[in-house]
């Protein structure tokens, strides 16, 4: 049996929930969940927004399920609870597989590449003041050691996952300190990798380039900011936010998390699409060894895609949460 921890952050993560489970017992699974509330859900129930407790459970067992966390209804500017999650816990390498999935409607075929981003640093550290009425400073901060920490990282990972090649993603052309010295240590990590090639791109020609032909990436590695923008442009090009997934991580620690949610007043009860959430658990029963239960699940899922029958409303259909569940399931016993 798996020991998993359980983020759950409210609306529709508990209907993305129940039907993870469902999933996974069909699939022959054990995994025991630990289930903590973050986020809005932490709120509704008199906690703080982000309770010690949930990272204390996190680092014990090194394994998270998470769902989207929701921010505070009503307040303004609300806060980011996602990225506040992250910082605390310490997370520093986001990876978003990118490839198409069987029988949902995408632009191209034949995607299949890794959107590997860094997430403590850039402007995501929101570190920024009003100089004077009118004037505001925002700091991109990079560093040395970070980014030599994150592109080790993409090049083992493109090793270890067979890929022949990494893009940088910078621009280094006008930013010629701070994508300067990011572009300075991919070069730096490249050299320990002869048997990967080490290409670097900027951050415009690549937008241009993922839209005209994204078939010729495999690992794409990029500062928190561009990556962010890069990961949704992803998705879009396989079909959107129902073929993603997300993969964070830190020393000692892995959150595979659902890139999309929302509260019910939004997306009613029962009417979420589950694959935001199916997705990640599906990379972590890999990560788990699990690799024969993760195949099925997705070629359950495809089955049901592809038979085009049973559909919730963001992917053409009308199927509730539990419907399209119960399709998946069936494909599965």
């Amino acid at each position: 049996m798996h020991s998993v921890v359980f983020v759950q952050g409210g609306g529709v993560g508990v209907d993305q929930e129940l039907a993870v489970r469902r999933i996974l017992d069909a699939a022959g699974v054990s995994v025991q969940f630990e289930v903590v509330t973050a986020g809005r859900a932490a709120l509704e129930q008199g906690l703080d927004a982000l309770p010690e407790s949930v990272f204390a459970a996190v680092r014990a067992r090194g394994v998270a399920l998470k769902t989207k966390l929701l921010t505070q209804k009503g307040a303004a500017p609300p806060t980011n609870y996602n990225v506040a999650f992250r910082r605390q816990l310490g997370l520093h390498t986001s990876v978003r597989p990118v490839r198409n999935l069987g029988g949902l409607a995408s632009r191209f075929r034949g995607v299949n590449f890794l959107l590997v981003r860094e997430i403590s640093e850039d402007l995501y550290t929101a570190s920024e003041h009003e100089l004077v009425p009118g004037v505001v400073q925002s700091f991109k901060i990079v560093t040395a050691a970070t980014s030599l920490r994150f592109f080790r990282f993409a090049f083992e990972l493109a090793r270890r996952t067979g890929r022949k090649s990494v893009h940088c993603i910078h621009k280094a052309n006008i930013l010629k300190m701070a994508d300067g010295l990011f572009l300075d240590c991919f070069r730096r990590v490249a050299a320990d990798f002869p048997d990967i090639a080490a290409k670097d791109l900027i951050v415009d020609n690549t937008c241009m380039q993922l839209v005209s032909r994204p078939q010729q990436f495999e690992v794409m590695a990029a500062g928190n900011l561009y990556g962010d923008l890069l990961s949704d442009l992803g998705a879009g090009l396989v079909g959107g936010v129902s073929a993603t997934a997300a993969v964070n991580h830190g020393d000692g620690v892995t959150v595979y998390e659902a890139v999309y949610g929302a509260g019910h007043e939004m997306v009613p009860k029962d009417k979420a699409n589950p694959l935001p959430l199916v997705l990640p658990a599906v990379e972590m029963l890999r990560d788990l060894g699990e690799a024969v239960a993760a195949d099925r699940i997705v070629a359950a899922v495809e089955g049901v895609l592809t038979d085009g029958q049973v559909r919730t409303a963001d992917i053409g259909g009308t199927a509730t949460t539990t419907q399209f569940t119960d399709a998946i399931v069936a494909r599965l016993r």
